[in-house]
């Protein structure tokens, strides 16, 4: 399983779990990466330093943080991927992939949502061309509460 903690420079809210799991000594196969976007990160930006929208850039890899994501998924393969951002307060998922993300919405006492990925997406590209079962978890605005966290943490942990 790939978790993906943040994306857009300004929706980091999920850091806190990506932390929790790497100190859950899971059983399962994790890879967390608790960012994408330093650069988006470092200036609270949704866009990297040339101001691109890694969530709209896969699989081109017309950006550095696009292409170490593609070849880290290549690489991996996971059998779920998790990718985690703010602000709408649901889990969204479309196709093959909506049973996983329904499951971690019931998990983590969130609503689910079917909705198509938008063109460029990393759900939509993992979903369609490499037949994976990805998903985004739309954390509510702000910041996590510790109770918050561990409910995203049995979320993961129980997929």
């Amino acid at each position: 399983m790939l978790v993906v903690g943040c994306v857009h420079g300004d929706e980091c809210a999920a850091l806190p779990v990506i932390h929790a799991l790497a100190r859950a000594h899971a059983r399962e196969d994790l890879w967390l990466v608790p960012t994408l976007n330093p650069d988006g990160r470092a200036h609270g930006t949704r866009g990297n330093a040339h101001g691109v929208d890694l969530n709209r850039s896969f699989p081109s890899g017309s950006e550095p943080e696009t292409r170490a994501a593609v070849a880290l998924i290549r690489r991996v393969r996971p059998a779920v991927t998790v990718w985690f951002h703010q602000h709408q307060n649901l889990v969204r998922a479309w196709g093959s992939s909506m049973p996983a993300a329904r499951r971690s919405a019931r998990l983590a006492g969130m609503r689910f949502a079917a909705l198509r990925w938008p063109p460029g997406a990393a759900t939509r590209w993992q979903n369609e061309r490499l037949r994976e079962t990805s998903f985004v978890v739309e954390l509510p605005a702000g910041r996590l509460s510790a109770a918050g966290v561990r409910r995203h943490v049995r979320a993961v942990l129980g997929l």
